[in-house]
């Protein structure tokens, strides 16, 4: 079947069908990387009359990338993207068949049918009914481009080697998350630190003669659950709430009966625009070990680092999608819109379903959703007729 003979449900059988697990953490199967998703995302923007081509993030895992204009014909038309992630989270525990793509209840099930393969296959379906027009994307005031987008599941490497690549190259995108159709233009950035105080082993019997990790961490995990906490919390946002830090991870010692020797506290921090403005969660938590004398003691290693997204509502871009039907919100959760917007490329998540959906254990997405969805980016493709 050719793209344009499908629908957006065959599109989003087909995508759902094609494993492609993000194979950081627990992937659940052995089908990891999002290699065949991109090749099958490769063809249907080829038969769609774009240029296609792959670039290689890290091996075997590469962005999509597609456009319909050529850079001798771009003239003064904003260049525009329509930019969804090819990856998954894992499958383990699922209690429905993650590939099978089953159509029942009204809903399509399976692994990426909401997070994000839905948004994917509507952007997909969308491109295909303007390319078949006659004199396609060149009627539109609009150039037009898609990028399949790999490992956003974890770090966003994808998106980050985009927007490094292509920094200020194009002037708005969006990106592919279930958002019930709303304009999510801004949401917190997520720090991970990890943070490690040494001590000195020695048997259970006299601890006397070791010093315990564990003891020394215990004043500083309060000092952040307390103090730093409550700083965190006076940055808000109307949209967003307050800052928050989230202990997720303590680990020390080895055994029972042995002092231990190193301890380890990994922290989630969630920060509103305000808070990164302000120096950042890391900055705040310097000046607390400064203040309480553990800078030279403890190690800090960052593990994750990403800016709140805080795209500017009144963009002309989303005042248009405001024109559809969308409401201007916020998110807790962090996507690749953040990291395309430092790199010089406004950016917010619109698409259809719901985040609620999103890496559940019988995972779908209703269809009468993904045909909105699929109607409402073709209407605003059309909207620049």
């Amino acid at each position: 079947m050719s793209a344009f003979d499908q629908s957006p449900v065959s599109i989003l059988q087909s995508l759902v069908s094609i494993p492609s697990v993000n194979p950081d953490g627990d992937p659940g199967t052995d089908q990891t990387g999002e290699s065949s998703c991109a090749k099958w995302v490769r063809t249907f923007l080829k038969e769609c009359g774009a240029e296609v081509w792959r670039d290689e993030v890290l091996p075997g895992r590469p962005n999509v990338i597609g456009r319909f204009f050529s850079e001798e014909s771009a003239g003064e038309k904003p260049k525009f993207l329509f930019a969804p992630h090819t990856d998954t989270v894992g499958v383990g525990g699922m209690t429905i068949d993650p590939f099978g793509a089953e159509i029942r209840d009204g809903r399509l099930w399976g692994r990426g049918a909401s997070d994000t393969k839905g948004t994917m296959a509507a952007m997909l379906w969308a491109l295909a009914q303007v390319a078949k027009r006659d004199g396609g994307f060149e009627n539109l005031g609009l150039n037009v481009g898609f990028v399949g987008l790999m490992g956003e599941e974890t770090g966003q490497p994808g998106s980050i080697h985009f927007a490094e690549k292509y920094r200020g190259q194009w002037d708005f995108a969006i990106v592919g998350e279930p958002t019930e159709l709303d304009v999510v233009h801004v949401s917190k950035g997520c720090v991970w630190a990890e943070l490690t105080v040494h001590g000195k082993s020695a048997h259970g019997a006299t601890p006397e003669r070791g010093e315990n990790a564990i003891t020394k961490m215990l004043p500083l995990y309060e000092a952040i659950d307390n103090e730093l906490r409550a700083e965190l919390a006076e940055f808000t946002h109307p949209l967003l709430g307050s800052s928050t830090v989230n202990p997720g991870i303590i680990r020390g010692g080895t055994r029972t009966n042995i002092v231990p020797a190193e301890c380890r506290l990994s922290l989630d921090f969630r920060e509103t625009p305000s808070l990164h403005a302000a120096g950042g969660a890391l900055g705040k938590l310097a000046v607390l070990l400064q203040k309480h004398g553990w800078s030279g003691e403890v190690e800090i290693k960052t593990t994750v680092d990403s800016e709140p997204l805080d795209t500017d509502p009144k963009h002309p871009f989303i005042k248009k999608l405001e024109t559809l039907g969308s409401k201007t919100v916020g998110a807790p959760w962090f996507c690749d819109a953040a990291r395309l917007a430092s790199g010089d490329i406004p950016a917010v998540a619109c698409g259809p379903g719901s985040i609620a959906q999103a890496h559940t254990e019988d995972e779908f997405l209703e269809i009468e959703k993904l045909r909105a969805g699929a109607e409402f980016y073709l209407s605003f493709l059309d909207s620049f007729s």
